[in-house]
Parts: structure tokens; sequence; C-alpha cells
């Protein structure tokens, strides 16, 4: 058996059949194993898993609720396929995910590989924009994957694959709660391991149903960035620190043009100087509109997308602020926030 599909599973029922049908949809004939592993839920999804057993070769555990990165660990442990393929369970695979995963293998051999994700249809139009804020090189440089990306890519576990006596050798995900992939991926690059992007491969991902859930999402990723920098010194990059920019900078123009604002008056010649600082954020609104827009076919998700990218980047931005104040200024360990219902 040449892979097992491994995929944590925390109150999502629904949305695993998705996923466990599109795996039955499957043009690949490479045969595989599914593990559904249970984190503590409290919907289960027992009965999902039965309902494919005679379709696939699917098998069911259930433990403790620990966070995805040991879930994945311990599914791992009793896999039984040469490759891992880790995905989340809010993902949904187009028919010829696996055979892209074979040929880009087949032809350019790496021990870890990962695929983009888009966004499906049926998505509500929140969840089309916040996967438009997600993905868009205007506000994440591009380095979630895809082809135009800043930085070196590394695998994220919604859609990722690893080599298993690799994952194994180097001890699986740790036990951070949020940023465990990247960190993960951190960990093969240093090892001297390969990784490639396999742009075929893509998954339809779900997102976060509302913004205040993508806020607190957004918000661990900018504190983990900080924890990441910490364990892998010299891995902060610029294009991490944008989001935190874009933060302060939106900030000091809203800042500057109340100022202006109060100290002028409507029958002096620069009554409307307060406006100048408006410029570069109603500049960065209106590009976004436009592009999201355009991209997803949609003035209403023109307008969601200008909000998704707000929320992203101040959520991240903020996050990094006050992880980098309380870890590097104040010397206070790894933490996190939202922790007890992110998950929700």
């Amino acid at each position: 058996m040449k892979y097992s599909i491994i995929i944590p599973v925390y109150n999502r029922p629904d949305e695993l059949e998705e996923l466990l049908e599109s795996l039955t949809t499957q043009t690949s004939t490479e045969a595989f194993e599914v593990i559904v592993v249970e984190d503590g839920s409290q919907k289960p999804c027992k009965d999902v898993a039965e309902r494919y057993a005679d379709r696939l070769d699917v098998r069911y555990f259930v433990k403790e609720n620990s966070g995805p990165g040991p879930s994945r660990n311990y599914g791992v442990e009793r896999a039984q396929g040469d490759y891992v393929l880790i995905l989340d369970s809010d993902c949904v695979l187009p028919e010829r995910w696996l055979e892209a995963v074979e040929e880009a293998l087949r032809t350019h051999p790496t021990d870890a590989f990962g695929g983009p994700d888009r966004a499906h249809a049926s998505f509500t139009p929140v969840q089309k924009a916040i996967s438009y804020s997600m993905t868009s090189f205007l506000t994440t440089g591009g380095i979630r994957g895809g082809k135009a990306r800043m930085d070196k890519f590394y695998p994220r576990s919604f859609n990722m694959g690893v080599r298993r006596d690799i994952y194994l050798k180097l001890g699986g995900f740790s036990h951070m709660r949020f940023g465990e992939d990247i960190d993960f991926s951190y960990r093969l690059v240093e090892a001297g391991y390969t990784t490639q992007l396999i742009d075929d491969a893509w998954v339809w991902h779900k997102r976060r149903t509302d913004f205040d859930k993508f806020f607190r999402q957004v918000f661990n990723s900018g504190i983990a960035r900080i924890h990441l920098s910490k364990r892998h010194p010299g891995t902060l990059k610029a294009v991490h620190l944008l989001p935190t920019l874009f933060t302060i900078g939106t900030i000091l123009l809203l800042a500057a043009a109340a100022t202006l604002r109060l100290s002028t008056f409507s029958t002096q010649p620069t009554a409307l100087l307060w406006t100048i600082p408006l410029i570069p954020i109603l500049a960065f609104i209106s590009i976004v509109f436009v592009d999201a827009s355009i991209r997803n076919r949609s003035l209403v998700i023109g307008f969601l997308g200008v909000e998704a990218s707000f929320v992203q980047l101040f959520g991240y931005g903020l996050g990094f602020l006050k992880a980098w104040w309380q870890r590097c200024v104040g010397k206070r360990g790894e933490f996190a926030a939202y922790e007890k219902n992110f998950y929700d």
C-alpha cells in the first residue's frame, strides 16, 4: 500500500462525509487507506466512517482531545502506507487529486509535498471572500502556495504529503496548538529533506463561516509566527511582517486623518486636507475590491473580500504584535488565544 490518508476530525461529521465521498471518486488506481482520528469530539463521526467501509479502506479511531498535531501523529503511527497524506476534514477533493500527486512524484520525487487550495462554487459568499483573502497575493504575498510566491514553499497541513519513515523519524507534529504544520515543514527542510508544491493537487478548502471565527484564526496565526521565529531562528522574513506593517500603517493614517479633521474647518481652503491620509487606504480597498470581484465574478464577494482582507491583515498583525510584546519584550513562553473554542 503506497498511500495512507490521515484525517483528524473535531465536531465535523457532515464535512467528513463530503471528504470521504470525494475520495470514492478518485481517478487514481493506486491503493490507499483512510485513517480517521476522532479528536475528542462531542459530535462523533463513527457512523459516517462506517457508511463508507464498503467503498473505502477506512479505519476509525477515537482519542482524547489534544489538537490536530497529536491527532495526526496518532493516525500516522497506525498507518501502513509509504506516504502519509494529511488532509483537514473541511477539504473536498477533485477527482484527479491523487492522480496529480502520483504524476508529480513519478516525474519529480521528493520527500514531502503539498498543494494549494481553492473555493468551491457551493461555498457561501463569506467563505469565498475568506478564501480570496487567504490566497490572494495582495494579502498573503502568495506564501500559502501557488505559482506567484514570495517565499519558499512549505507544505501546509490541510493538503500535505510526507514519506512515512521521515515523518516518524522527525517525531511528527509538535504540540504547538497553532502553526504546528509550518513548524513541521521547517524541521523537514532543516533536516535536509526536499519539498515541492504540486500545483495540480489542489483541494477545495472550506473556510470559517463568519468573520469573527476568521479573526480568531488569523490572530492565532500571528501569535504562532513569533513562536516559530523563536523555534527556528532566521525564518522570519519580510513577507511575514507585512500584515503588522499594514495594521500599524492603517492605524496611523486613520489617526492622522482624525487629527487633521479636528484641526480644520469647512470654510477654510484646507478643509479637505484631512482626506489625504485616507488615500492609501482607499487605494488598497479599490484594488482588493476590483481583484476580488473579477476573480469571483461577483460584486458581492468583491465587497466581502475587502472586509475579509482587513480582518485577516488586522487579525494577524495584532496577534503578531501581542506575541512580540509578550515573548520578545516580556520574555514570556509560548501561548495561544481563543484556544478553547477555536475548533468549534
